[in-house]
């Protein structure tokens, strides 16, 4: 790699976010305690770029209901198949959910449920690319990186859910 990734940690709502990127695009957004740790390595390096104050900046907004798309460059890493899935989550909008089953139809893999929850579950961009809008079949708010609380959080801040919904 030609250069370096970045790391910071940044405040919001749902507790400390770390963001990483290289000079060119976001590569990782992980929650405090996440389900699945991102692998850490040595070309990490605490610090600031361009990529990571737009992140927040366009975060912050977020968070304050001012924003409802994101416009960053984006470099997740993973198999093609993964990477697929994630892309497909940008088309979610705001404020809709869909299932894993229906997820599974827009990536052209009907059958192919598990695997579609599974790399939804591996997304290294959370919020950004939005897999807190998938749930499950019956409405119920299923696995989330950040946590069924965190996952409530974000859909009802979207107008997803109200505030009393529970979760499942």
């Amino acid at each position: 790699m030609n250069t370096p990734l970045r790391y910071r940690h940044i405040d919001s709502p749902v507790g400390p976010l770390l963001l990483v990127a290289d000079e060119d695009a976001l590569r990782v957004i992980e929650f405090d305690n996440p389900r699945h740790p991102y692998k850490r390595s040595p070309e990490w390096q605490p610090g600031d770029n361009a990529v990571i104050r737009e992140a927040a900046r366009q975060l912050a907004q977020y968070f304050r209901g001012e924003r409802r798309e994101f416009d960053l460059p984006l470099a997740p890493q993973g198999t093609d198949f993964q990477r697929t899935v994630w892309h497909t989550l940008a088309d979610i909008p705001y404020g809709e959910t869909i299932s894993y089953a229906e997820l599974a139809r827009r990536v052209d893999k009907p059958t192919a449920t598990r695997a579609v929850g599974a790399a939804n579950g591996r997304n290294p961009l959370p919020i950004v690319l939005p897999c807190h809008r998938v749930i499950g079949a019956d409405g119920s708010l299923t696995g989330f990186g950040g946590g069924l609380p965190t996952k409530h959080y974000l859909l009802t801040l979207e107008g997803a859910l109200s505030g009393d919904d529970l979760f499942g």
